[in-house]
C-alpha cells in the first residue's frame, strides 16, 4: 500500500471515529435532555393535580372504605373537574389507592388503569417516586406519585405521557447524524486523497529523480521544489544536498580512474626503456660465440646502471603513491626558521659548491604537516639545484593573513608552454640532460594539497623560477 493511501486512511479512520464519538455523544445528550424536559412536565402536571384534583376526591370518598372501590370515579362527575382542562394535552392521568387499585380517571376511562409493578409499589408505600416505562398502544413514561397523609400512603397519582414524539426526534436525528457522516466521510476522503498526493508529490518527485539518476549516471540533477520550508522542503534540500556530494565524489572517482589510467601507461612507458635495454643486453651476452670481454664489461655496466634506474624509479612512485593516500594527516604549528635550515642542510648535501640563503624572520610559523613540509622544500630545492647555476635564495613572510615561502633559482626558466604542465607526472622540461622521471613536482603537489596549501610557480625565460607556498600561519 503506497504512503498516499496509508495517509488517507489512517486520516479518514481517525475523522470516522471522532465523528462516531460526537454523534454518539450528541444523541445521548439529546436523548437525556429531551427525557429529563418530560420528567420536568411531568411533575409540573402532578404538581397540579395533587394541589386540585386530590382534595377533592379525598372530601367525595367513593363509599366502600377509605379510597376503595370497585366502581372507579369519572374525573368530571367530581365537584370541579376544571383542573383537568389544565393538564397538557396528551397527558393520561390516573388515581389509585394505597394497594394500587385504580379509584379515579379521566372520561369515562375508568376502566383503563396504567401499569405499576409491585418494586414500584413497594417503593411508593415507602413515600418515594417511581419513574416507569410501559407500552400501551405506545410506549408511555410514567410518573408514580405518593401522596402520604399522616405519614402512610393514602393514594398513588399516576401522570403519564406518551414518547411517541420523542420517539421520532431522536430517530430524526439519528438519521441526520448518519447521513451527515456519511456525507463527511465521502468527502474527507476525496480531499485527503487529493491533498495527500498535492503534498506527497515533491516526494515522488525525488524518487523520480533518484530513478532517472540511477538510470542516467547523471548526478547534475536536482529536485526542483518551489513549495514552503516544511518536513517535505528540508528533505527537498537534503536530498540536493546529497546529490551535490555525490556528484563531487563522482567527478572525484572518475578523475581518481583517469589519473589511475594515465599512471598505469606512464609507468608502463617510462619501465619500456630500461627493460627493453635489459633484454638486449641480455641477449647479446647469451650470443655464441661470445662477445669480447671488454664488451661483455660494457654490457654489464650498462645493466647494473638501467637495474639502479628502475629502483630509482620504483622509489619515487611509491613516494607519488604515499604523496596521493595522505588525505588525513595531522597538521601542526611548524617553526619555519629552523625547517628552512634544516631542509638547506640537507639540499647542500647535492652540491657543497652552491650557496642556499635563507630570509626569515625569526617566531614565523605555519600551519602544515612538518615531514610533509620539509619533503616538498627538498624536492623544490633539487630541482633548482638540478636546472639552474648560481645561489639560490629560500624566503618567507606573510601577506594577507597567509603566510608564503618562496624558492627562487636564477637559472633559464620555464617557458609559458612547459610552465602549464610541470606539475604532471612524468613531465620534464629538459628530458635530454634531466636524471629524474618527471615525479617530483607532482609528488609536492600531491603534498600540498593533502595539507590544505597551494604550491605554484613564477618563472621567465633567462631570469629564472620562483616556487610560491601558501601556507595557513600557525596559532
Amino acid at each position: 500500500m503506497s504512503i498516499r493511501a496509508r495517509f488517507t486512511l489512517l486520516y479518514n479512520l481517525i475523522l470516522f471515529i471522532t465523528l462516531v464519538v460526537f454523534s454518539a455523544a450528541l444523541y445521548g445528550i439529546q436523548a437525556r435532555s429531551t427525557l429529563n424536559s418530560l420528567k420536568k412536565d411531568l411533575i409540573y402536571s402532578s404538581d397540579a393535580v395533587a394541589i386540585n384534583l386530590v382534595p377533592m376526591i379525598l372530601a367525595d370518598p367513593p363509599g366502600l372504605g377509605p379510597y376503595t372501590t370497585t366502581d372507579p370515579k369519572t374525573f368530571e362527575s367530581l365537584s370541579n373537574a376544571e383542573v383537568i382542562k389544565s393538564l397538557r394535552e396528551r397527558e393520561i392521568v390516573r388515581v389509585l389507592n394505597a394497594d394500587g387499585e385504580l379509584i379515579a380517571a379521566p372520561y369515562g376511562l375508568a376502566e383503563e388503569g396504567l401499569p405499576l409493578s409491585d418494586v414500584g409499589l413497594g417503593q411508593l408505600q415507602q413515600g418515594e417516586v417511581w419513574w416507569e416505562t410501559a407500552r400501551l398502544n405506545e410506549n408511555l413514561l410514567i410518573l408514580n406519585r405518593p401522596v402520604m397523609l399522616d405519614g402512610k400512603l393514602s393514594m398513588i397519582l399516576q401522570i403519564a405521557r406518551p414518547l411517541t414524539e420523542r420517539e421520532r426526534s431522536l430517530d430524526a436525528l439519528r438519521q441526520t447524524l448518519i447521513a451527515a457522516i456519511s456525507l463527511t466521510m465521502f468527502a474527507a476522503v476525496a480531499i485527503g486523497w487529493f491533498f495527500s498526493g498535492y503534498f506527497l508529490r515533491p516526494i515522488q518527485k525525488i524518487s523520480q529523480t533518484a530513478r532517472q539518476i540511477g538510470d542516467e549516471q547523471d548526478f547534475s540533477r536536482r529536485v526542483d521544489y518551489q513549495g514552503p520550508q516544511d518536513e517535505v522542503g528540508q528533505l527537498a534540500v537534503t536530498f540536493n544536498t546529497m546529490l551535490g556530494k555525490l556528484e563531487e565524489a563522482y567527478k572525484v572517482k572518475t578523475q581518481a580512474l583517469e589519473m589511475q589510467r594515465e599512471f598505469v601507461a606512464d609507468v608502463s612507458h617510462e619501465l619500456r626503456t630500461p627493460l627493453t635495454t635489459l633484454r638486449g643486453n641480455l641477449s647479446l651476452l647469451s650470443h655464441q660465440p661470445a662477445v669480447p670481454p671488454e664488451e661483455e664489461a660494457d654490457i654489464l655496466k650498462d645493466m647494473v646502471d638501467e637495474t639502479e634506474r628502475m629502483i630509482r624509479l620504483v622509489n619515487a612512485l611509491l613516494e607519488q603513491a604515499r604523496a596521493d593516500s595522505a588525505r588525513n594527516i595531522v597538521r601542526e604549528t611548524v617553526e619555519l626558521q629552523s625547517l628552512l635550515e634544516e631542509a638547506a642542510r640537507h639540499a647542500r648535501q647535492l652540491d657543497e659548491n652552491r650557496q642556499i640563503k635563507i630570509h626569515a624572520p625569526a617566531g614565523l610559523q605555519a600551519a602544515a604537516w612538518r615531514d610533509g613540509l620539509k619533503q616538498v622544500l627538498l624536492i623544490l630545492l633539487d630541482n633548482a639545484l638540478k636546472y639552474s647555476a648560481g645561489d639560490i635564495e629560500m624566503e618567507a613572510e606573510t601577506r594577507d593573513k597567509t603566510l608564503e615561502i618562496r624558492v627562487r633559482d636564477h637559472g633559464n626558466g620555464i617557458p609559458p608552454e612547459k610552465l602549464a604542465h610541470i606539475f604532471d607526472r612524468f613531465y620534464r622540461g629538459e628530458r635530454a640532460s634531466g636524471t629524474g622521471f618527471g615525479l617530483g613536482l607532482s609528488i609536492a603537489k600531491s603534498l600540498m594539497d593533502a595539507m590544505g596549501g597551494q604550491l605554484a610557480f613564477e618563472s621567465r625565460v633567462g631570469e629564472g623560477s620562483t616556487a610560491i607556498i601558501s601556507l595557513p600561519p600557525g596559532r
